[in-house]
């Protein structure tokens, strides 16, 4: 009888960019994430844009999720995106969570962030969007 391969959990890098200094919930994502089955890779506070896209590239990642208080998201996470085309690495999607006024998220759609996610969103919500937008291995 042959074995089948059991496919890869889904590798996410949740990150923490600029100066914020609160990451409740971020850990809280991750813990949901991990939960899921997702392998979650926690870059951490305080980190760069090309800190988050060397770790993204280095780790082999499937999804970044992007946690932001501070109010920085429109020069941030647009950096992130600019810097994983720069690598090559686009096919790499973003999403986010935070405190992001709407006209501010429909702008970071339509730079490429897949998802934005604010207060009040389940935690299943975000899991069953991470699952559909993760990248797909051939």
């Amino acid at each position: 009888m042959a074995k089948t391969a059991k496919a890869s959990p889904i590798r996410v890098l949740i990150a923490k960019p600029g100066l914020d200094g609160h990451d409740r919930g971020a850990k809280v994502v991750a813990r949901a994430l991990r939960d899921a089955g997702m392998e979650v890779i926690y870059a951490g506070l305080r980190q760069t844009p090309e800190d988050i896209v060397g770790s993204a590239i280095e780790e082999d990642v499937d999804l970044i999720g992007l946690s932001i208080l501070s109010g920085a998201h429109m020069a941030l996470f647009p950096r992130v995106l600019k810097l994983l085309k720069a690598h090559k690495a686009s096919d790499i999607p973003v999403f986010a969570g935070g405190i992001i006024p709407d006209e501010d998220a429909r702008r970071l759609k339509k730079l490429g962030i897949r998802a934005v996610f604010g207060p009040g969103t389940t935690l299943e919500e975000i899991v069953t969007t991470a699952r559909g937008i993760a990248r797909r291995r051939s």
